[in-house]
């Protein structure tokens, strides 16, 4: 046995001190990049994570430790880049630099993408395949796996399918992907917090700025893919009219809600009715607008209903909205009496408002009694006009039982002219 391990070592050239040596020296310096690195997430992280909670995201506690590892890692991997770049390193040390430089990478780019909210299989695929192409570069042999990939694929036309352009095509996707909705982020709190533009105008210009990123992350991605266009020209002008017709709807309901944000008729918190659908608007999207009732059901009303339709906004210039309660109280009661009491009872309602002050009318003398509405106004119709209604009559109602006002029923009177004949059986 001794003497197969001395042949085995003699036929394997060990490293030498001096390869020791420099791979003890590779290893202090990667160990100093990775303290100051860690230095640079508990101090620098924590101001950046301060900064972004409250320009950007506005939540510290969520960001708060993945910005601190995003700084460490960050900054751990471009030290021992430069470690790595620094000095010819023999193979043991530059296979320590490798290990440690990919391994950094691989942490930055899983915790940048699931602070993106990525995928967990995702960020983690990418920080992978970063780290092998790291450690592979670091020792040597990238342009092996390269060419390795390359190999494994097939030939379609003039053009070739291959492992190497596959992956070149899911990480492109990926990163364009966690691109947009980084800068959306950014651009999102950026016009809310703006103060040149009220609350439709920032809603449409986000929507605009995310189409527009959309737009130009897919131009850099067929750049990026060398993908030619002009091949699919036919192919694509006939998709595209297919797409025309079928897209009909769907595209008019996005110019529609792009019309509705630029002249302001409807914006979010606005109480509307439309058709049987009566609630407050929660958000335009780009199909459709929420309307959440009071019953909490939310509809979604296509954008260009509310262009063709007849719509009512209680709050579209004024959010006083004026509610009439029908009140009948019977003929042979003091009317005078009746109305103070129904002012009263408007007045004591907490919803009502005291300017425009609440009215009485007379409207009829019906069929039951003499017919009155009360005139209240609220400001608030979002949340809903039944339950001011049944508070006044309620109050109403304990007051006319105090005073003694009647309120009318119907009475039926049935008169009998003559009852017919009976015939009696005379016994046989």
């Amino acid at each position: 046995m001794m003497e197969r391990l001395g042949a085995w070592l003699a036929g394997h050239n060990l490293p030498g001190a001096p390869e020791l040596s420099e791979a003890a020296i590779a290893g202090g310096l990667a160990a100093l990049a990775l303290i100051l690195g860690w230095i640079a997430g508990r101090y620098i992280g924590t101001r950046i994570a301060a900064a972004w909670a409250e320009h950007v995201s506005g939540n510290a506690a969520r960001f708060h430790l993945r910005v601190r590892a995003i700084v460490r890692w960050g900054a751990a991997a471009i030290l021992l880049s430069i470690v790595a770049v620094s000095w010819p390193w023999g193979p043991l040390a530059a296979l320590i630099l490798g290990l440690l430089e990919g391994f950094a990478v691989a942490m930055l780019v899983g915790g940048v993408l699931r602070g993106l909210n990525l995928p967990r299989w995702a960020a983690w695929t990418l920080a992978a395949l970063a780290f092998t192409a790291i450690l592979s570069n670091a020792i040597g042999g990238f342009a092996m796996v390269e060419a390795t990939l390359d190999r494994v694929g097939i030939q379609i036309g003039q053009r070739r399918l291959s492992l190497l352009s596959g992956f070149t095509l899911g990480i492109t996707v990926l990163l364009l992907f966690a691109g947009v909705r980084l800068v959306n982020r950014v651009l999102s709190h950026s016009i809310a917090t703006a103060r040149g533009f009220d609350a439709t105008q920032k809603l449409l210009v986000q929507k605009l700025a995310a189409i527009t990123v959309v737009v130009l992350a897919f131009f850099i991605g067929v750049d990026l893919l060398k993908i030619d266009l002009t091949a699919f020209a036919v192919f694509s002008g006939a998709f595209g009219l297919a797409v025309g017709f079928g897209l009909q709807k769907t595209i008019g309901n996005l110019i529609a809600g792009i019309i509705l944000l630029m002249d302001r008729s409807i914006k979010p918190g606005d109480v509307i009715v439309v058709g049987d659908s009566f609630g407050w608007v929660n958000k335009i999207g780009v199909r459709a607008v929420s309307v959440i009732t009071r019953d909490g059901k939310e509809h979604l009303i296509p954008n260009e209903n509310l262009m063709t339709q007849e719509v009512e906004n209680w709050s579209y210039t004024d959010r006083n909205v004026r509610v009439r309660i029908p009140v009948t109280v019977a003929y042979d009661c003091d009317l005078k009496l009746a109305q103070e009491l129904m002012l009263r009872a408007a007045a004591d309602s907490p919803r009502v408002l005291d300017n425009p002050p609440a009215n009485v009318w007379l409207t009829a003398f019906g069929e039951k009694g003499v017919e009155h509405e009360i005139l209240v106004w609220i400001n608030d119709p979002e949340s809903g006009v039944g339950s001011v209604k049944s508070d006044v009559l309620n109050r109403l109602w304990l007051l006319f039982k105090e005073h003694r006002i009647a309120i009318p029923y119907p009475v039926r009177d049935v008169r009998v002219t003559a009852w017919p004949a009976l015939e009696r059986e005379t016994p046989s």
